[in-house]
């Protein structure tokens, strides 16, 4: 299984950006995907999951601010994130798992290589 993130970048706060991830091997069955992300000095922080059936789960930290979304194209997921901070700046990864409760704090069995964001006050 590869998962490949792309679309992070550098923006000031309160702007934008959407990250996008491409999972091989997840067309059929059930799979819960997400991001979690990490910034430099600190623990991992799970973002926000979606199920296979569109439930989706969100850290009270982005929640409001972030969607998580599926694409048209299978295996696709996307972040959008809005309303950005200085705080949310991080190495966000994609990650999937077909077991276990779908929840923004899980852990998974496949994760990425991340992409990073960097928000500038």
């Amino acid at each position: 299984v590869k998962l490949v993130e792309s679309g992070g970048g550098s923006v000031q706060a309160g702007g934008s950006v959407r990250l996008s991830c491409t999972a091989s091997s997840f067309r059929y069955g059930r799979v819960c995907t997400g991001w979690f992300r990490q910034a430099a000095w600190k623990e991992r922080e799970g973002v926000a999951t979606i199920d296979s059936d569109g439930s989706t789960s969100y850290a009270d930290s982005v929640k409001g601010r972030f969607t998580i979304s599926k694409g048209n194209v299978e295996s696709t997921l996307y972040l959008q994130m809005n309303s950005l901070k200085p705080e949310d700046t991080a190495m966000y990864y994609c990650a999937a798992d077909r077991v276990g409760a779908c929840w923004y704090g899980r852990v998974y069995q496949f994760e990425g290589q991340g992409t990073q964001v960097t928000v500038s006050s």
